[in-house]
């Protein structure tokens, strides 16, 4: 039986109550732009001379009222700034569920047990993987990482080796190396996977050299992409 790891899947139920708190969340964030878009009428009104709307921020005083126009502006662009982080963060969480979906394809794909099936039943796993790429594919979710020429390069080459670890038929040394990598991405961390005989574990320093070339956003990526693999791995061993 062929077994796909499961990174942080979520239930029938949990996926209701994310869609309704979604919902809320968006009335909130409309009521939000719509207070912030009445609070620059304001200030537009009280400095060109005309009458001011009614305050539609901090409705509670006049405190907000009795700012200056730049503070008011500073203000409304504060609120708008801390929407703006929460999003990135927001869509970097599903861009990394999208890479991580996209590993459990890669993997599937170089399993082992596909070896046991014969060529009709293999052509029907190709076609059904082949249709969740397509489909996995139509998901487009970017947030954009400024990087020099230097970086883009050392990300290139970080990507290619964790690929030669996925695309590896032995899960032992696949697992081993996986360790190797993630040691190199936190030195601090103590080893998480206590079956791993210390004497094998090491940290891959051609690795940690590669990485330290990556930006900062790039290196907690890569960390939790080689904590999803190493689960899987450790998994894929066990039944091994």
């Amino acid at each position: 039986m062929i077994s796909a790891p499961a990174f942080g899947g979520a239930t029938a139920g949990n996926n209701r109550s994310s869609e309704s708190g979604g919902a809320e969340s968006m009335e909130v964030d409309m009521q939000m732009v719509s207070d912030a878009m009445a609070g620059v009428m304001d200030v537009m009104a009280s400095g060109s001379g005309a009458g001011p709307r009614s305050p539609r921020v901090d409705e509670a005083g006049s405190t907000w009222l009795n700012k200056p126009p730049m503070e008011r502006f500073i203000d409304i662009l504060d609120q708008l700034d801390t929407k703006v982080e929460s999003l990135r963060k927001e869509a970097m969480v599903l861009r990394d569920k999208k890479d991580f979906l996209a590993m459990s394809v890669d993997l599937l794909k170089n399993n082992e047990y596909l070896t046991g099936l014969n060529d009709n039943e293999r052509d029907e796993i190709d076609c059904y993987v082949q249709r969740i790429s397509s489909r996995l594919g139509t998901v487009e979710l970017n947030v954009c990482t400024v990087r020099d020429q230097a970086q883009e390069d050392s990300l290139h080459h970080v990507n290619s080796l964790i690929d030669l670890i996925i695309a590896s038929a032995d899960p032992v040394i696949s697992r081993q190396k996986c360790q190797q990598y993630l040691n190199a991405c936190s030195t601090t961390d103590t080893t998480v996977y206590t079956d791993v005989d210390p004497s094998t574990v090491y940290t891959d320093k051609k690795f940690e050299s590669v990485l330290l070339g990556c930006t900062l956003d790039d290196q907690k990526t890569i960390k939790k992409r080689l904590q999803a693999l190493l689960v899987y791995l450790t998994q894929q061993t066990i039944v091994h």
